[in-house]
């Protein structure tokens, strides 16, 4: 299957797109409600942000909510099963944000649709996206493990598991990653997201530390509870575009930055704007005891 493409159109690249082949990450849960979308947006804008060239799939069929966090949703006239069916050409299908013009949104249908997207439509359509070259392709994941999971993380090369410190999500997680690895992703990052220090303290909640260590995965990031999600969903604006970034805001562009190798080290998000080239210190985990 061939996916038509604008014969005139002209992108101006970052050299360092151009040198280098795509990245195609899925970012997956294994259970719903855990912030996959959120995480989805805010990486991706952040990555935009850096000079590179983004494109996000909303690969949730028939339930997209990329595009409202987004505050793409009026803009949406056609979607990959347009693409698929002749009706259009990639291109038109893909949504520039306006804000940053590296950045763009794919939805694979309109909502209240249902429609089986193969394997190789997927593999198809992120070739197709390769050779436009996009620098990161980042699939935002439907939740649950049916055949949806398996479709959109077939072409993936990476995955970034989202997970909460509920004990439910920590096991869908553990198993998410297994299938990752049956189906042969084994670049796997862990995004622990909601976490709530005062909790930890308590040990009402696991720490980072706890988390990681169960799933057994390497940490891109901790993101912390934050109310301001709500607003920046409600408004159609991630969180890393506020001029005065909140914890979690500063939390996602870090994630983001450890993504594309920019930093490796963790941001102390007690003291944020002091000292932003410190290396990791142990925000989220409990004292461990005498």
């Amino acid at each position: 299957m061939c996916l038509a493409t604008s014969s005139n159109e002209i992108v101006q690249e970052d050299p360092k797109d151009v040198e280098n082949p795509s990245r195609i990450i899925v970012i997956t849960s294994g259970k719903g409600g855990v912030g996959k979308t959120t995480a989805t947006a805010n990486i991706g804008m952040s990555i935009a942000r850096l000079g590179y060239k983004v494109v996000l799939i909303d690969a949730d069929i028939g339930l997209r909510n990329l595009d409202l966090l987004l505050g793409l949703e009026n803009r949406i006239l056609y979607t990959v099963m347009d693409v698929f069916e002749g009706q259009c050409r990639l291109d038109q299908a893909l949504i520039r944000d306006k804000r940053w013009k590296n950045l763009s949104l794919l939805s694979i249908s309109k909502n209240r649709q249902r429609y089986n997207v193969t394997r190789k439509n997927m593999q198809n359509l992120v070739k197709a996206l390769s050779n436009l070259n996009f620098r990161y392709i980042l699939i935002d994941c439907p939740a649950g493990i049916d055949v949806g999971f398996i479709n959109a993380i077939s072409p993936a090369q990476e995955a970034l598991i989202v997970t909460t410190s509920e004990i439910p999500s920590i096991r869908d997680a553990d198993r998410v990653a297994g299938l990752l690895e049956a189906n042969g992703i084994y670049d796997i990052k862990l995004l622990i997201n909601r976490v709530r220090s005062d909790l930890i303290q308590k040990k009402d909640m696991m720490s980072v530390r706890d988390v990681q260590e169960v799933l057994g995965i390497p940490l891109l990031g901790a993101i912390p509870e934050d109310h301001q999600v709500i607003v920046s969903t409600n408004r159609g604006e991630p969180l890393v575009l506020k001029k005065k970034l909140t914890l979690s805001g500063i939390a996602f562009e870090n994630a983001a930055r450890r993504l594309v190798g920019k930093q490796d080290y963790f941001i102390d998000l007690d003291s944020p704007y002091k000292g932003v080239f410190q290396k990791l210190v142990d925000w989220f985990l409990v004292p461990e005891k005498s």
